[in-house]
């Protein structure tokens, strides 16, 4: 049960951490912070610790599927921010963008 509990909060703090991301970038792009603000850490996409499997494998299907599925977004959106932090990074390897790139030289 403290487990459960445990890994719940850890969901939790996962999602309110992307939305309140969420919602600066949202207030950054009407204007009501500037970019400097925007890069402050308060407006950074908070920490959220990770889940340990050998723990949720006890857990029902549905509850390690929403586990997976909070890390997986806050992956994501971690990703998605240290891109946008740094534009100049190289984009990872992907057919998608390989293709991208092929039109462009193309056209």
């Amino acid at each position: 049960r403290v487990s459960f509990a445990c890994e719940s909060l850890k969901v939790t703090t996962r999602l309110m951490h992307i939305i309140a991301w969420l919602l600066s970038q949202r207030a950054w792009q009407r204007g009501e912070i500037s970019d400097a603000d925007v890069a402050d850490e308060k407006y950074r996409l908070g920490r959220a610790t990770a889940t340990d499997p050998g723990i949720a494998g006890d857990f029902p299907f549905a509850a390690r599927s929403l586990i997976e599925a909070s890390q997986e977004l806050y992956g994501r959106v971690a990703r998605l921010e240290e891109r946008m932090l740094s534009p100049d990074a190289p984009l990872a390897d992907s057919p998608a963008r390989a293709l991208m790139d092929r039109l462009n030289t193309a056209f």
